[in-house]
Formats: C-alpha cells, structure tokens, sequence
C-alpha cells in the first residue's frame, strides 16, 4: 500500500483529497502547515507528497526546496492555484516532480498519481556506478572518487533520466517530458545547459565528455562503459 502525505490548509480540500485516495487504496496522513509537512516528511517514509502551494507558515516552495536541501527523495506533486510558467518552473528546479494547477478534475490528479508512483517504483536502480562516479538514489546523493558532489535537484532529475535508459538516445524533448514535464513549456536549450552543469560536475574532461556524449543531430546518451 503507497502512503501518501497530503499537504493542504484547507480542511475540506485536505479531507476530499484523503477520501478520494484511501477509496483508491492508498495510505494517506494529513499535514495542514509547511513546518509540519517538513517534519513529516523529513522524519517518515512516504511514497509520495502531494503539496499545495500556498501554506501558512512555510510555503510549499520552501518545503519542496528544504526537503531536497535534506536529502529526501520522495516525489512531490506540487497542487498549485498560479498559472504562470515561471512559477512552475521554479517549482520544478526546487525539486518538484510534477504539478497540478488548481482547479484541476479529479482523474487528471488521479493519473498524475499513479503515473509518479509507477514511476519511482523499481525503474530506478539503488545505486549507479561509472567511472568513480557512484549515484545513490536512495539517499539522494552523487559522489565523486568517494567525495559528495552537490547537484542541483533538476540536474538530478535529469541524470536519473539518463540512468533509467542507459545505453539509448535521448531526444532533448525526451529529457524536457522526464525532467521537466510534458505540459510546461521551456526551450530545448536548457537540456543543453543541464547536459553542460552535470558534464561540468562529472567528466573528468568536461570538454571531451566520456559518458555524456552528445549524439550528433539526435541528443544525448549515458555511456557507462566507454571505450
């Protein structure tokens, strides 16, 4: 049974989520402000956090961001009333894995439930070992010849993206639908500009990438045993 933590102020939103969920068979503990979401989170195993936006307290951008800073991995839905891209954006680079923006009908939440949770569960191996690049996925944590590196939360999504598809081709517009998300528009050129960050961080000739390698007129691919 996948737990989820619902993160809502307002108690007849809250209650209407935990219903509609545990009718889907999950289970669900409630949080009302953003201080208590992160102690929750921080101090618990869920599956998923489904977080609203605007708490009192602490918003959902700071808890998203301070989740991250502590190392917790768990996907965060970010449920939000504000439309702009630019929030949304912003939400993702925080480290949020996908969002919903309020009002949204109920079987969009529902797959976008379902999708994350498919998504974080067994498709991602614990570790990832290449070269003396070692990625604990289970901590949230990359390290370099046994020395942590610090990646930002969007650089790690991306690099989880390659890691799921080792070996393949992956169109920039692949990289956007896994890191970024299918409905929000941004150009291809920051993929590049996240390609460059983790080659920067990882190669040990940034300049002459050995597992980054960029696929002349396709994107890129993740070699882990390069020639």
């Amino acid at each position: 049974m996948s737990r989820i933590l619902v993160v809502e102020d307002e108690t007849a939103i809250a209650r209407a989520l935990a219903d509609d969920f545990r009718s889907q068979g999950y289970d669900v503990e409630l949080a009302g402000d953003g201080r208590t979401a992160f102690e929750k989170a921080r101090t618990n195993v869920f599956d998923l956090v489904v977080l609203d936006l605007m708490l009192p307290g602490k918003d959902g951008f700071d808890v998203c961001r301070d989740l991250r800073r502590a190392g917790v991995r768990t996907p965060i839905l970010m449920l939000t009333a504000k439309t702009h891209e630019a929030e949304k954006v912003l939400g993702l680079e925080l480290g949020a894995d996908d969002y919903v923006t309020k009002p949204y009908s109920r079987r969009e939440l529902q797959a976008r439930v379902k999708a994350l949770l498919r998504r974080s569960a067994g498709e991602t191996p614990e570790t990832c070992c290449f070269g003396d690049i070692e990625i604990d996925f289970s901590r949230g944590e990359i390290r370099r010849a046994g020395r942590v590196v610090e990646v930002t939360p969007l650089e790690f999504k991306v690099l989880t993206a390659f890691v799921r598809h080792p070996g393949r081709v992956l169109t920039r517009q692949r990289l956007l639908d896994e890191a970024w998300g299918r409905d929000l528009f941004v150009t291809e050129r920051v993929v590049d500009n996240q390609v460059t960050n983790l080659r920067k961080k990882l190669e040990p000739d940034p300049s002459h990438p050995r597992y980054l390698v960029t696929v002349a007129g396709q994107g890129y691919r993740l070699d882990l045993t390069p020639t």
